[in-house]
């Protein structure tokens, strides 16, 4: 199932069922506020083209609102810049095929070099080609109306409905400074090289990786091992290793005494295997419980 998840790209990063539901609820607001600004200056057949591309924009204003992708320059420049290359092509490439591929291509292309990437800016690119003969009449209007009023009152929905929840405000930069820790010792220049050989655009800030970074050895450093009086019949429990070496070991059963116990592997390299051990030798394999989370495994908090 692990390899499956894999090859099918299907993330595992635990969310709590709060944030999802906050998500949908700001996409919501955004979409409406935008779809009503749209329909005062297009009828409502290209107004809800116009939608299409900003309701990517709110998937990642209020889903992902750190991101870079997300952030307030990627939103404004990315859709700008589309919307002023979509209208060029429109007007100056008869084939509209060729046109609409020549203004996603660019659209991309300066994207990256104004360090705006915004997926959502290929689809404000792609319509002012293909939106059809409402959004030709507009010509570079479009770009004004409704492209910049749907721009700014997304950011402005996006603003105030995460200003709430401290740790999701948007800008990033409003967010809660990032943890000190550990990762004091990782200087940006270490980050900016690391972030350079991968040369690929990853869409994680600095601060959400030294953040993942301190949690992660922060959790590490907190308890090698588990007390024996942890060890539970019928928990789980993991070893902590790194990669395909991590394991689950559920505590199966347990002599009467309590000091022999049997466990059955769940994951990991010796799956499905099962050994009898002291409770003790059990509890210094154990660096901490876990519990099943749909197809993934979470720790518990003690």
């Amino acid at each position: 199932m692990k390899k499956l998840q894999a090859i099918l790209g299907i993330g595992t990063a635990p969310v709590s069922h709060t944030e999802r539901l906050i998500s949908a609820a700001g996409g919501f607001a955004g979409i409406l506020a935008i779809f009503l600004v749209s329909n005062l200056f297009l009828p409502i057949g290209s107004a809800a083209m116009i939608v299409a591309s900003m309701g990517a924009s709110a998937v990642l204003l209020f889903a992902v609102p750190h991101g870079p992708l997300s952030q307030p320059w990627s939103v404004f420049a990315g859709h700008m810049v589309s919307a002023v290359i979509g209208v060029s092509c429109a007007i100056l490439i008869p084939d509209l095929f060729i046109a609409a591929a020549v203004a996603v291509g660019l659209a991309i292309g300066v994207m990256h070099y104004i360090r705006a990437i915004h997926p959502p800016g290929g689809a404000t690119a792609l319509t002012a080609v293909a939106g059809g003969a409402e959004v030709h009449a507009l010509g570079y209007q479009f770009v004004l109306t409704p492209i910049l009023l749907n721009v700014i009152v997304i950011l402005v929905i996006a603003f105030i409905f995460n200003a709430p929840f401290k740790w999701r405000r948007y800008p990033a930069v409003l967010k809660e400074a990032p943890l000190k820790g550990p990762y004091d010792q990782i200087s940006h220049a270490d980050l900016v090289y690391a972030l350079s050989e991968v040369n690929s655009y990853v869409d994680i800030s600095e601060n959400d990786l030294l953040n993942i970074y301190n949690l992660a050895t922060s959790r590490s450093i907190e308890a090698d091992h588990m007390h024996v009086s942890l060890i539970k019949l019928r928990h789980y429990y993991s070893d902590g290793a790194a990669g395909e070496s991590w394991s689950v070991r559920q505590l199966v059963d347990e002599d009467d005494d309590g000091k022999m116990v049997i466990y059955k592997t769940l994951v990991g390299p010796d799956e499905r295997s099962s050994g009898h051990i002291t409770r003790q030798e059990f509890a210094s394999w154990a660096s901490y419980e876990v519990e099943p989370d749909g197809a993934d495994w979470k720790r518990v908090e003690r």
